[in-house]
Formats: C-alpha cells, structure tokens, sequence
C-alpha cells in the first residue's frame, strides 16, 4: 500500500547552514560505518517486486541479522523542498506503523535500509543526502541500525556509498517474479492462567 505525507506550509528552500544540518555528503555516509548488504540485488529485486515503485516513490524495509525481510511500507514523496527533518518525520511514521521498536535493547539487531525511486541518473544529489540524514536519525528514534539508502533510476539501482548497483530492476522496468526471504513471525508472548491451561492440556 502507498501512502503520501504533505509537507509543512511554512517549508521553504532551506538556507546553506540550515541544508548542510540536514543532508549527509556521500563521504560523510561512507565514513557512517553502514553496514554493507550481504546481497543488495536480492533485496532491491525483493522490494521492487513486492511495493512495484514509481518515480518518487520510497520503500523503508527492515531486516533481521540474516538479512530476511521483517517489515515494510511505501509512500509517495509529494513535491516540497528536499528536507531530511520531514524526510525523518515519514520514515519514522511509517516504522512505527508497522513494526515495534527496539529502544530497549542496549545494541541494535534489526535494519532499516531505504530504496528511494526517483527520475534523474544515479550521481548523488542533495535530496540523497536529505533523505540519508532523515533515515540515519529515524533509525536512531526508532532502535535500528541504519543501513543502506539505495537509488533506483532509470539507470538501474545503486547503493550509495559503497559503488554497488545493477541495471535491473529500475525505477521503468517491470517487477520480476521474485520471493524475497521473510524473517519467521515473532513468537507471541505467553504467560498467566491461560498459557497455564493449554500448557497442561498439551501434557495430556
């Protein structure tokens, strides 16, 4: 499902000082210790076939250690000045809306990766560098680790930062028939006097 966020009315083109807080340069990104995708083409292909994205369409997906899919969602970015504290705001939404955080674990186990579909070449821009500082902080708030941004052009995709890409799927080609990994659903807490009966009834 696609969901769309409006921006501010009070937005405006952000000022040098105001954009440089905002955005991350590629070397900034790199020098960031992102964790680097063990097979990023698996898991660009996963989310093409599963949200099919348009130009100005972002996917923020979540992954376990093993790299299997644990949620995700996609939104459409609705015209506005590039701005990595609403870009923060969105992807922060759309975490908590559908998977629970992990602030209370002293190390972060799980990844959050965003595939952002736009026009244009794969070269770095500073709306890149908006929405790379928007999911490092969201990632931050929500308990993850940030991992990788991922451009998907007409180009093809590309991980920035690390030089890694492909020329499908890209942001005009058609979804390929692809299952990407799921991570297993998480076993329902148990406990209290109902637990207790079933627990005696399995004994018998």
């Amino acid at each position: 499902m696609t969901f769309g966020f409006a921006s501010s009315t009070s937005a405006a083109s952000l000022s040098p000082a105001a954009s440089a807080s905002r955005l991350l340069e590629p070397a900034e990104w790199a020098a960031a210790g992102i964790p680097l995708l063990r097979n990023p083409r698996e898991v660009v292909s996963g989310l093409h076939a599963r949200h099919r994205p348009k130009p100005s369409t972002a996917i923020v997906a979540v992954l376990d250690p093993e790299e299997r899919l644990c949620a995700s969602a996609s939104f459409v970015r609705r015209p506005a000045p590039a701005d990595g504290w609403m870009f923060r705001n969105a992807l922060l939404a759309q975490l908590r809306r559908v998977i629970p955080h992990d602030l209370r674990r002293r190390t972060p186990v799980r990844t959050a990766v965003l595939l952002y579909c736009r026009e244009g070449d794969a070269r770095w821009t500073e709306e890149d560098g908006a929405w790379m500082w928007g999911l490092r902080d969201a990632c931050t708030l929500h308990g993850l680790r940030c991992g990788a941004y991922i451009t998907l052009t007409g180009d093809g995709w590309q991980v920035l930062g690390e030089g890694r890409g492909g020329r499908r799927p890209n942001a005009h080609s058609e979804p390929e028939p692809f299952a990407m990994s799921e991570a297993p659903p998480q076993t329902p807490r148990t406990g209290g006097p109902v637990s207790e009966v079933l627990r005696r009834a399995a004994a018998r």
